[in-house]
């Protein structure tokens, strides 16, 4: 069996892969707070867990694989935007609100996540339906002494778990010398957190034994992880920014309610996006949603590919260049493996992938299996790797690589067909039958240019009529 190596975030290490139980592999990925449309850096954790996804399956096999991705549908920003619908005039009541607000959320992110070639979770937990089991959690951390009710809220003890900011390779007095910590008149210490709080009657909330209230942000995911998955799994992933404080609090507050346990034995992190070389900012001009570049007619294959040509554990850069090499690339292996039958995927490729993840070597040895012409493997491996086969979409074929599509829109089939040919002659070291065949297209009027992938343009003198006689 492939050994898979991943960086665990908690060693500051590159470890052999050792599941708990090779037949239950367990991987709990934290997941978006529904309240609006999911931006370009919420979607780069999505992809690479999905990657981490599919290796695992393919290494362990489907049925042996259980993949967690929560929603937060309680928070104070659901909230706000729902009291906003409210103040507009909505006459409905806040709850019917905020579940409207969640439901249309959750519906966009499934849209715009399968639009990257995400596979969904094996699990989707909503925070709301755990809740339960959040306040017998919070009862038993009390009852042990790591957390304490106060004016009702209740605060966990950070001082009462000696292992706090391992994960982060801080400790605690430099947490609170170096960051903004909350100072409150119900803590007892600046840097002990809210595992539950109180609601007036313009919130939502539930009864609990501090009265009605809802669940601080931490305390949903430790919850609802040792449901689904139990007091110890094997793996917890999320973005570099919920490493601190969001991790490392699942961590104390986990090891404080299953002390047996081992809550996550590897945890990873991907870290940030930018765009243009700068950090993803409203201010700047550069933030945009996944669902802003589908709707420019950018494919989320292209955001995917985007995506994976950078390691996880480096910052990724999203630009305009990368996008258009990303669709060229997509273009040609698209057309190479169009009506080519799935092949197995390369063993190589399998352990570039089981080394930390490695997609962007991984996307070099696709480029290595297309020009060596090994189409089936190549088919095989893109879908490895998320990518659909070429028979299910059509964008690379209605104007792919060609400049003035509108003009050619209703011909595409043709050329498609042609330039295929062209391209597999010159591919063979045909040339003098690639030239021939390239005479005859450019007689039609047509102007053709080489490059990644082969393109026409139309001239003054295109004649349809001709093209159509080329069949």
């Amino acid at each position: 069996m492939t050994t898979i190596r991943l960086r665990n975030t908690r060693t500051r290490k590159v470890e052999d892969f050792d599941p708990i139980d090779p037949t239950k592999v367990r991987m709990y990925v934290c997941g978006p707070t529904v309240y609006d449309r999911a931006h370009l850096g919420n979607a780069r954790p999505v992809v690479v867990f999905d990657v981490l996804y599919r290796l695992l399956r393919h290494v362990y096999g489907p049925d042996h694989v259980t993949y967690v991705r929560n929603f937060t549908d309680v928070d104070d920003k659901i909230n706000a935007a729902a009291q906003a619908r409210k103040a507009a005039g909505d006459p409905r009541s806040l709850e019917d609100l905020i579940r409207e607000r969640t439901e249309e959320t959750i519906r966009w992110y499934h849209d715009d996540m399968d639009a990257l070639g995400a596979l969904r979770p094996t699990v989707e937990p909503r925070a709301t339906d755990y809740i339960g089991q959040m306040i017998g959690m919070i009862e038993g951390l009390i009852a042990g002494g790591h957390a304490y009710a106060k004016d009702g809220h209740v605060l966990f003890r950070v001082r009462s778990y000696k292992d706090y900011g391992k994960l982060s390779g801080r400790s605690v007095d430099d947490m609170i010398a170096g960051a903004r910590v909350e100072v409150a008149p119900f803590k007892e210490d600046p840097m002990d957190f809210v595992l539950w709080k109180p609601s007036d009657a313009d919130l939502p909330g539930w009864d609990s034994p501090w009265g009605r209230g809802r669940p601080g942000w931490h305390i949903e995911c430790s919850a609802m992880s040792h449901e689904l998955l139990g007091e110890s799994f094997d793996i917890h992933g999320g973005g570099i920014d919920l490493q601190f404080p969001h991790h490392e609090n699942e961590i104390a507050q986990s090891a404080c309610a299953h002390p047996h346990g081992d809550f996550a034995r590897v945890w990873m992190h991907n870290e940030m996006l930018m765009v243009e070389g700068k950090k993803m900012s409203k201010s700047l001009g550069n933030f945009f949603t996944v669902r802003d570049l589908l709707d420019q007619r950018i494919p989320g294959e292209v955001i995917r590919f985007v995506f994976l040509s950078t390691h996880y554990s480096k910052p990724m850069d999203w630009t305009d260049r990368r996008r258009q090499d990303a669709t060229a690339t997509l273009k040609t292996w698209f057309r190479m493996t169009d009506g080519v039958p799935k092949g197995e995927v390369p063993v190589g490729l399998v352990d570039i992938l089981a080394n930390d993840l490695n997609t962007a070597f991984s996307i070099s040895k696709l480029h290595e299996l297309a020009n060596e012409g090994e189409y089936s493997a190549l088919k095989a491996s893109m879908s490895l790797l998320g990518f659909p086969d070429a028979e299910q979409i059509d964008w690379f074929r209605h104007g792919a690589g060609l400049s003035g599509a509108e003009n050619l829109a209703e011909h595409a089939e043709i050329l498609h067909e042609l330039l295929t040919k062209w391209q597999d002659l010159r591919n063979a070291r045909d040339y003098a039958a690639a030239d021939s065949l390239k005479q005859s297209i450019e007689a039609c009027g047509l102007k053709l240019s080489a490059g990644t992938v082969p393109s026409a343009e139309p001239t003054e003198d295109f004649d349809p009529a001709k093209l159509e006689a080329l069949k």
